[in-house]
């Protein structure tokens, strides 16, 4: 009788052991299929082009962080609200000042440049290789070791950007007049890019536009790069960047049927396109 009872009271104990632990392993695979990890999200860091400023990137940038991505958009010496002297300035200064903004983040980067930002990249990217995930071109100068953006600009007789230029009496700056900024920069653009462009002009320091690269770090060939062309571009026109894509050996190339300010006309595009790149 006693052993009948034992077996009894030993039988609810053992059931609800069992209900317990398949509660458990539900609960943990229900756990997983219903809180996905997400993706640690990328850092990039934007670098805008001569004639403009961190507003060309706003656009992108909000669009980025609405997707879960950290941006950094830099503000280049001369430029937006800097006041350096334009005298001053060389590509150097231009390098260091991308240097800087991604030794203050955590882990390696995308980093992206636009127009004279190209060359800014090709630059940081030689000093510091280990710190570039991917490195991108959007309508970018691309140059080769001992080349300048001057030398670049000398073999893109289409372009609009150099016949615009007026130049200030100590050399220093380059102007480009209202009337025509946005056919140099963005014939495609709306009325309110438009008034970015006009309302955001001033001269540019130009110095550094005649300033040789110098390639000395062999692990920058081991960095990855991407290039972005704009196929309607009035500034740096598609066959000069497929003159520099075939001599940089880029492959991973991605087009736009736009001016040179597509992160301006263009923001979803872009901003999908760094998406893509970015996995």
């Amino acid at each position: 009788m006693k052993t009948h009872y034992k077996q009894f009271m030993a039988r609810p104990l053992f059931f609800l052991v069992l209900l317990a632990t398949i509660a458990v392993v539900a609960f943990s695979s229900c756990s997983k299929d219903d809180d996905p990890q997400i993706p640690h999200p990328k850092t990039f860091v934007l670098v805008h082009g001569a004639f403009q400023a961190p507003y060309a990137w706003q656009f992108v940038k909000s669009k980025l962080e609405a997707a879960g991505q950290q941006v950094v958009v830099v503000e280049l010496p001369g430029h937006g609200q800097d006041q350096t002297d334009p005298s001053t300035i060389s590509i150097n200064t231009y390098r260091d000042k991308v240097i800087t903004a991604i030794n203050e983040v955590k882990g390696s980067v995308v980093l992206v440049g636009h127009s004279l930002g190209g060359a800014i990249i090709t630059a940081v990217t030689d000093s510091i290789p280990g710190q570039i995930d991917k490195l991108v071109y959007l309508a970018g100068f691309v140059p080769a070791n001992d080349q300048s953006i001057l030398d670049l600009t000398m073999m893109d007789p289409g372009s609009l950007f150099g016949p615009a230029l007026t130049f200030s009496a100590d050399g220093a700056t380059a102007s480009i007049a209202n009337d025509r900024i946005v056919s140099v920069f963005a014939q495609d653009a709306d009325a309110q890019v438009q008034k970015l462009l006009m309302d955001n002009n001033r001269p540019e320091p130009i110095a550094a536009q005649a300033d040789k690269i110098f390639l000395k770090n062999p692990a920058f060939a081991g960095v990855p790069k991407y290039y972005i062309e704009t196929k309607q571009d009035h500034a740096i026109t598609i066959d000069l960047q497929n003159k520099m894509i075939s001599a940089a050996k880029i492959t991973n190339v991605y087009s736009v049927n736009t001016g040179h300010c597509p992160m301006l006309t263009q923001p979803d595009q872009v901003t999908q396109l760094l998406l893509e790149i970015s996995k």
